[in-house]
């Protein structure tokens, strides 16, 4: 029998109202996966993960900021770290107990401000 996967109320912080967010099956995670470019699956629990590297710290810095503010408009927040110039970010919705499309949504939109940056 397939486990069931919880479900979790999430209040928009766009919109204010209580969304229902579903942690993505394996099968839709790695078709997740598929469309975003340097993102993998993290070893040892269900999380997605990429590590970006930038031209100085400044710039990594500045990513961070951005998407920070992102993150906060979606009410969502990744883990991450950051080392002069590099960042490296992993996403998962905990409440749910894995990836959701929160956290596909987060890193379409981390990928997008890196690409204005000059990263892939």
């Amino acid at each position: 029998m397939p486990s069931r996967r919880p479900v979790v109320r999430l209040k928009s912080a766009l919109n204010g109202r209580v969304t229902m967010v579903e942690r993505l099956s394996a099968e839709a995670r790695k078709a997740a996966l598929w469309e975003l470019a340097g993102w993998s699956e993290t070893s040892g629990r269900e999380a997605i993960a990429k590590t970006f590297v930038f031209r100085d710290f400044n710039e990594a810095f500045g990513f961070m900021a951005r998407a920070a503010l992102v993150a906060e408009k979606m009410d969502h927040h990744p883990e991450w770290r950051n080392v002069y110039k590099t960042v490296e970010v992993v996403l998962s919705t905990h409440d749910a107990g894995g990836v959701t499309t929160r956290d596909i949504a987060l890193a379409k939109a981390m990928n997008a401000i890196a690409r204005q940056l000059g990263v892939s």
